[in-house]
């Protein structure tokens, strides 16, 4: 039985419940009340993230070099991605959803062509450790910089049901920054509450 215990701090480390789609958040003074603003829309199921690296094998094309030569293998690139569903719409979800969009009153039109405000800042934030009360809880979160809806808008109407959006938000690269992946995750254990 001594490889099969849980931690002690099991439940101190655990990421809890879907989390909160933002466009917006300040980690090192993270609000009590989340700005309504802030909100990209509520989602359904799962929201998955992903930080996949790309690498390169400078040996494989070596005679006699085996694969995988840890001295040859230089990472490349990470391509970030966020996708899930939401239910709710509001012309700021359509906006963010469409890309390369213009809002005008009631309506979100796309266009042809990508703007630099196109590419905006995406957070995926959750309750964290074994303390998340409305105070000094602790939250696990993920910042997409400058991120872009690539999968576009996919809207799923149904008899008796709420509709549905899929999104896929990929984050970029900048040429100012161009050593700096445009991922960082945050996790801050919470305190009790006084």
């Amino acid at each position: 039985m001594k490889y099969t215990k849980v931690p002690e701090d099991t439940f101190k480390t655990l990421a809890l419940n879907g989390g909160v789609l933002l466009s917006k958040f300040t980690p090192d003074n993270a609000p009590e009340t989340l700005p309504k603003d802030d909100f990209i829309g509520a989602t359904t199921g799962d929201v998955t993230f992903s930080a996949t690296p790309s690498y390169i094998d400078f040996g494989e094309d070596i005679n006699n070099c085996p694969k995988n030569v840890a001295e040859l293998k230089k990472l490349d690139t990470w391509d970030v991605k966020l996708s899930g569903t939401l239910v709710t719409a509001t012309k700021k979800s359509a906006k963010s959803q469409l890309g390369a969009a213009d809002e005008s009153g009631d309506k979100v039109s796309p266009r042809n062509e990508l703007k630099d405000e196109d590419f905006e800042d995406v957070w995926l934030v959750g309750d964290y450790s074994d303390k998340n009360g409305e105070k000094n809880g602790g939250f696990f979160a993920i910042h997409m910089k400058k991120a872009l809806s690539t999968a576009g808008m996919t809207v799923t109407a149904g008899d008796k049901k709420k509709w549905t959006h899929k999104f896929e938000y990929t984050a970029h690269y900048t040429l100012k920054d161009q050593n700096t992946p445009p991922v960082e995750i945050y996790i801050h254990a919470g305190t009790e509450e006084s």
